[in-house]
């Protein structure tokens, strides 16, 4: 079956004498291009191998099935408009199933409806119309959410509802922008799966992303990873915040992140690095929390917490630790162990409860009790409520 086309203006032939000299002329040209590609003698059967491929492509293509001013359209199984694609001038194959277009422009059509509007130099549609390429300066425009797509390659593949952009993407919309190596467009579920060298740069919040790989739920809003990543976080264009793991995923409506595997969060106010395998970040809460083993450290006061799980606030700069607390202070080699514990960042106050037990160096000094209040920075610690122990270290 041959790609099906509308002519909109008048079909015209070229003679036999151009068919030839246009055929000379492309092997001229292959030729030229295989001999500065490739050098030496381990070369020679690639080049032979070149030469002979691009003599059946120039065989296969009759300048005689050249046109000008052309619409190529396709249709579905309900007969429904699939693709739609006009150029300045169209050349096919002996058999009329492949087509090059230069200068195309299109529209990609799903249940009849206008999913992707399209642009390029060239282009090319194979396989009856089932596959469709678009090469130089592409440019391809989702009409549904904004979505603005650029690359130097693009492959539509409309049976499997999917775009791939490739090379040099880079992309705009109300929430994103994106630059990666290649973007692969669901256009259905409308997901986009971004490939090499990712970044992505978010407006509200002001976040930027970087990672191997990242999957855009347009529609839901949220970035997904399974590849190490790294978010930045900014205000005014000032870096404040820094986060990293293994898989993550962020919600960019409710201005939450979710870091999962070697999870880091290095913040600026309060200045503390916070270590987990599951972290929350909630950017509109401002709050960090964990369910797993967190661990704090606050470099300026020297001193180090953790617990089995664990929360910030980082609007009142408290932090709330439970199960086998345990806090040293490196000034003075002082070390708590608790249940619980609420921690003031920038007093350094603290309130211990449950099984607490602090040791000291210099003096030496060893406190047990239920409770306990005060600050590690300068030893002031009260031990109180029922059997309380007092050890002076010789």
């Amino acid at each position: 079956m041959s790609i099906l086309f509308l002519l909109r203006r008048n079909a015209t032939q070229q003679n036999s004498r151009s068919h030839r000299a246009f055929s000379s002329t492309l092997l001229t040209v292959s030729l030229l291009l295989v001999l500065f590609t490739t050098a030496g003698c381990g070369n020679r059967n690639r080049t032979a191998e070149k030469l002979a491929q691009d003599s059946k492509q120039a065989e296969d293509f009759d300048n005689s099935l050249t046109f000008n001013a052309v619409t190529l359209e396709e249709f579905d199984n309900k007969g429904r408009l699939w693709w739609k694609v006009k150029a300045t001038q169209a050349s096919y194959s002996k058999d009329k199933k492949i087509a090059r277009l230069q200068q195309p422009t299109g529209e990609f059509f799903q249940d009849g409806k206008s999913v992707l509007q399209v642009k390029g130099q060239q282009g090319e549609v194979q396989q009856n119309g089932q596959t469709i390429f678009l090469r130089g300066k592409i440019t391809a425009t989702d009409p549904r959410d904004g979505l603005v797509m650029q690359g130097d390659e693009l492959e539509w593949q409309p049976r499997n509802d999917l775009v791939i952009v490739r090379n040099n993407l880079t992309g705009t919309h109300r929430q994103l922008k994106i630059a990666a190596k290649e973007g692969r467009l669901f256009t259905r579920t409308q997901r986009l799966e971004l490939q090499g060298q990712v970044q992505a740069q978010a407006t509200n919040p002001d976040l930027k992303f970087q990672s191997e790989r990242l999957i855009w739920q347009i529609k839901q809003q949220t970035l997904i990873s399974d590849r190490p990543l790294q978010i930045d976080r900014f205000n005014k264009a000032v870096l404040t915040d820094r986060a990293s793991a293994n898989q993550g995923i962020a919600d960019l409506k409710a201005k939450t992140i979710m870091l999962k595997q070697n999870a880091r969060l290095t913040l600026v106010d309060p200045p503390v690095q916070l270590a987990s395998n599951d972290l929350v970040w909630d950017l509109q809460g401002q709050t960090v929390a964990s369910d797993q083993l967190l661990t704090i450290d606050n470099r300026q006061q020297r001193v180090t917490l953790s617990g089995n799980e664990g929360r910030i606030d980082l609007k009142s700069k408290m932090l709330y630790l439970a199960g086998d607390v345990r806090g040293t202070g490196e000034k003075n080699q002082s070390q708590l162990n608790s249940d619980r514990l609420n921690w003031n960042i920038s007093t350094q106050k603290f309130e211990a409860d449950g099984n607490v037990r602090y040791q000291q160096g210099q003096p030496p000094l060893n406190l047990a009790g239920p409770r306990a209040t005060g600050t590690l920075r300068d030893q002031n610690i009260l031990v109180s409520g029922g059997r309380v122990v007092t050890e002076f270290v010789p």
